[in-house]
């Protein structure tokens, strides 16, 4: 009987990291424009940070700044047809976990922004993840995260200035959206 995978080293470009396999995510998919990726792994910036790494475990190079859209947009809303549901394996509406990309210039925190119309929803149960086009939103395409918040700023000045990942907590609270 072979044995099941508990724990994966990955390389990225802050190293290696050892992966509990349970903390994988597995886009059927892979997402827009890295469809040849199909695992991932959520990395912590910083304690308290609403930012994470959306880590390949097969592409060091490929690394995704995410983010809970909610902590800026409280009333953001996305659309999940059957057919996604379906893939997701949802079973209840509080198993969805929405991540959006993040854009920081080089140099320009202050113009960080977030993709709004390509959303990253992930079953926090079944740990299966597509990523969700919106059309006919009310929302723009980038949505500048100093619009919202002042603090952000500093915070994305941390993260670049330290370059900093921790691999050892996952954003429990994407669970709890």
């Amino acid at each position: 009987m072979a044995q099941r995978e508990v724990e994966r080293t990955v390389t990225t470009r802050l190293g290696s990291l050892a992966v509990d396999m349970n903390r994988v995510i597995r886009f059927p998919r892979g997402l827009i424009g890295f469809e040849d990726c199909k695992e991932f792994t959520l990395l912590q910036l910083k304690e308290d940070s609403p930012f994470l790494i959306l880590q390949s475990m097969t592409r060091p190079d490929l690394g995704l700044m995410v983010a809970d859209p909610y902590t800026f947009l409280p009333d953001y809303n996305v659309k999940v047809g059957s057919a996604e549901q379906k893939i997701l394996k949802l079973e209840d509406i509080r198993q969805i976990a929405v991540l959006v990309t993040v854009t920081i210039p080089p140099g320009k925190p202050e113009e960080t922004a977030l993709n709004l119309m390509g959303p990253i929803i992930v079953n926090s149960t079944s740990r299966v993840g597509l990523q969700v086009p919106q059309v006919d939103t009310k929302y723009p395409a980038r949505f500048l995260v100093s619009d919202r918040q002042k603090e952000t700023a500093e915070d994305l000045n941390d993260i670049q200035d330290t370059g900093s990942v921790g691999a050892d907590s996952e954003a429990e609270t994407m669970a709890a959206k």
